[in-house]
């Protein structure tokens, strides 16, 4: 987990009225908390939370052969492939951010991604990289805007949604739970979170963990009624001599960003602060910085490749 809900969260069995599961979804650990003065509805919703995640993840998987977003890289160089209206949606949406950081998210990554495996701590050579890297462009996928369709301008291009996607099904469950009269819930899929009110009373606490020491949090912050997202070099990697190889690509290289070992980044909506998350990674301090603090509602705490902490002005230590 890159984030950790404290407090009524680590101690909820303890509660009656709080209700919850914890199940491997998207490749990671969902967790779904809510309060609730009945049971069976209380349980009924946490099941309903679940089940959202879980067809989210049917739709959009890469891993799974039958999903939407495996025909899409199956097809979409031969022929427009239709992808219906929410992952249209959402491809669409990760082409905004695309835009908005000059390249630095870019869902096309996977073209070079997919030849590592960190597992089994292999990764692509100089050579693989470089025919790879001329996929790696978010202006090779086309949108037809009426059919809502997708098609790739080149051949091997590949699409993830792995950067904007838990972020998403994170803020797809919650609204499910607001639509069944939940006031108060916590739902997270690894390093994404939305807070849905506060804990009833008091914020919630959320801790960021230290990139180098599982057992330890680097910050916490308390939050109400707000998305959390974390990206960091420790969920996915393996290392090689000194050199740490990770989950987030940059797409400019073709290889892992490392001027940072974490980010988080808090907003009032999931898919943001998830596909921000991402591209503050790759951007770096400075150009990170510079992005959020333009960024209406969105803050920022990045943990250098040196271990010192940044923040963004809105949540400088110290500030209510």
């Amino acid at each position: 987990m890159l984030l950790v809900l404290l407090s009524v969260l680590s101690t909820a069995p303890a509660f009656a009225e709080w209700y919850g599961t914890t199940e491997a979804l998207m490749g990671t650990r969902i967790s779904v908390r809510l309060w609730d003065s009945d049971a069976d509805r209380g349980e009924a919703s946490v099941r309903a939370a679940i089940d959202e995640i879980a067809r989210i993840e049917r739709l959009m998987s890469t891993y799974m052969p039958d999903s939407k977003m495996s025909a899409i890289n199956r097809e979409a160089f031969a022929r427009p492939v239709p992808a219906g209206r929410e992952l249209f949606g959402l491809i669409r949406k990760a082409i905004s951010v695309s835009e908005l950081t000059g390249g630095r998210f870019d869902i096309t990554y996977d073209s070079v991604g997919k030849h590592y495996d960190f597992r089994e701590g292999k990764k692509p050579d100089a050579i693989t990289i470089e025919q790879e890297l001329p996929r790696i462009d978010y202006r090779l996928i086309k949108l037809d805007m009426g059919e809502e369709t997708v098609s790739f301008a080149r051949e091997g291009v590949r699409i993830n949604l792995g950067g904007i996607a838990k972020g998403y099904a994170v803020e797809r469950a919650v609204a499910v739970l607001r639509e069944r009269g939940v006031l108060y819930a916590s739902v997270s899929a690894g390093g994404d979170s939305r807070l849905l009110g506060d804990r009833r009373g008091q914020p919630w606490l959320v801790g960021i963990q230290d990139p180098r020491n599982e057992e330890s949090l680097a910050v916490r912050l308390p939050l109400s009624d707000e998305a959390v997202s974390t990206s960091g070099d420790y969920e996915r990697y393996f290392d090689d001599g000194n050199v740490r190889y990770h989950h987030i690509i940059s797409p400019v290289t073709g290889d892992s960003a490392r001027e940072v070992q974490s980010v988080t980044i808090v907003g009032p909506e999931a898919t943001m602060t998830d596909a921000l998350s991402t591209s503050v990674f790759v951007m770096g301090v400075a150009d990170g910085l510079a992005l959020i603090e333009r960024m209406d509602g969105f803050d920022a705490v990045i943990i250098d490749s040196s271990r010192d902490l940044h923040y963004s002005s809105g949540l400088l230590p110290g500030d209510e």
